[in-house]
């Protein structure tokens, strides 16, 4: 599925390829939480790195977060440095992937049959997390990756 998205002001739009464009794992993690997730949890999907095309890259930053450990993250945190939007995460441990924001993603998206909630050892208290029925609930890393899930439910692309 074509993703196409934006940051809020505009400067910076993109585009990329998803064989997992369903936005079901919501990570409570701190990074997540503060970089993109005011709700307390963020929403990243899965694409192909290969296919990610970015107009208005003058205006893109980069954050590589502190982790708890004290190192620094690999993963880098892509922003428009103008309106703070956080569009996409690449990781050069995972070089062939890209992982953009649903919040930052333009193209309607699937609606979820069940939601994955992770690092929820990590959830403050004045956050809800709204957990369904079906939804499958992880203190740290879920037990099956954005891949495995869509082929799980039958949407993979």
């Amino acid at each position: 599925m074509l993703l196409e998205g934006s940051c809020h002001c505009r400067a910076v739009r993109f585009s990329v390829e998803s064989r997992s464009p369903v936005p079901f794992m919501r990570c409570y993690c701190s990074i997540c939480r503060k970089t993109a997730g005011t709700g307390g949890f963020a929403i990243n999907l899965g694409a192909d790195f290969a296919t990610l095309k970015a107009q208005g890259q003058e205006h893109l930053s980069v954050y590589r977060a502190i982790m708890e450990d004290g190192h620094e993250s690999t993963g880098q945190r892509h922003f428009c440095k103008r309106c703070g939007t956080a569009l996409w995460l690449w990781d050069p441990t995972w070089p062939e992937l890209v992982h953009p924001h649903a919040g930052a993603v333009d193209t309607p998206l699937p609606v979820p049959p069940s939601v994955t909630h992770m690092m929820l050892g990590s959830k403050p208290a004045w956050v809800e997390a709204n957990i369904g029925a079906d939804d499958r609930e992880f203190d740290e890393y879920p037990d099956e990756s954005l891949a495995e899930w869509h082929q799980r439910h039958g949407l993979a692309g």
